[in-house]
């Protein structure tokens, strides 16, 4: 019993120190802390990257700033916009540890995830493809037997092919500008991912002209903000954030920024997308 009571003081000790709370929401802590934390990439482009100005822009952290301003209103207070580094392999790490409050990037919606972590509405949707220097002879899956393809540790496009094409010769690398630098080098014969993320190293390219993206989607990605599970208060906030973004245009405007025929990366909305996407907006 002595030993018991000591542990308890010893506890009740930790939990009272500066910056820890026993079963804090995700909005007790930013309303606490004055902070609002977002994990998101800093190399794939242009959903979340770091510019020639060295400033952390893109699709996605726009949209996260967008939120950033319903929690101000939704706390009555300012709240702090943070962003941290997040790769497919420490995303959820980050939000069960309380390390970041949000995912905000490329990150897919599937049942595996969903036991970890809740998702948003889907605001993106894309499927897996590959890139490939100008002139290659690989065209997608159909040829794919004995090829170095290189991916992302941890995406859900390395679980695809190792699932459905076991003949590939599968190279993983740790984060997106690896993968892409090996393809450069010659290393793989071609590097996978989500085709957006790939028509984003092609145009970021020094010569864009010089990389194709190829083959038909082998996999259906549709992206979440990714969050803490059973929080349905700060979920709430996300959704009608995008929900009300979609519905009043912003989104769209956004969208243009990043993927419209001025952009730098350019991706035309195709029509079915954009119903999808207002479909998702529930009544008021």
């Amino acid at each position: 019993m002595k030993r018991y009571g000591i542990l308890l003081v010893v506890v009740g000790l930790f939990l009272s120190l500066p910056g820890i709370s026993a079963g804090e929401t995700t909005l007790e802590k930013i309303k606490r802390t004055g902070a609002f934390t977002v994990g998101t990439r800093t190399g794939s482009p242009p959903f979340g990257y770091i510019n020639k100005q060295n400033e952390w822009v893109g699709f996605s952290v726009d949209l996260a700033r967008l939120i950033n301003q319903n929690l101000e209103k939704k706390l009555g207070r300012s709240v702090k916009f943070e962003l941290k580094e997040s790769t497919p392999a420490t995303r959820i790490p980050l939000i069960t540890s309380m390390a970041v409050d949000l995912i905000a990037g490329t990150m897919t919606d599937t049942r595996a995830r969903r036991e970890s972590v809740d998702f948003s509405l889907t605001y993106f949707a894309t499927g897996a493809q590959f890139l490939v220097k100008k002139g290659s002879t690989f065209k997608g899956v159909q040829n794919i037997a004995g090829r170095r393809i290189g991916t992302q540790q941890g995406s859900t496009n390395e679980r695809a092919l190792r699932e459905r094409y076991p003949q590939a010769n599968l190279i993983v690398f740790p984060d997106q500008p690896s993968g892409f630098t090996a393809l450069a080098q010659g290393k793989v014969d071609a590097y996978t991912n989500d085709g957006i993320q790939l028509w984003g190293l092609k145009y970021k390219a020094p010569n864009p002209n010089d990389w194709m993206v190829v083959g038909e989607w082998y996999t259906y990605e549709p992206y979440g903000m990714a969050m803490r599970k059973n929080e349905s208060d700060f979920r709430l906030v996300v959704d009608t954030t995008l929900m009300e973004a979609i519905e009043g245009g912003e989104y769209f405007k956004i969208y243009d920024k990043w993927f419209g025929p001025k952009s730098e990366v350019p991706y035309p909305m195709s029509p079915e997308v954009k119903r999808f996407l207002m479909m998702q907006v529930v009544p008021k």
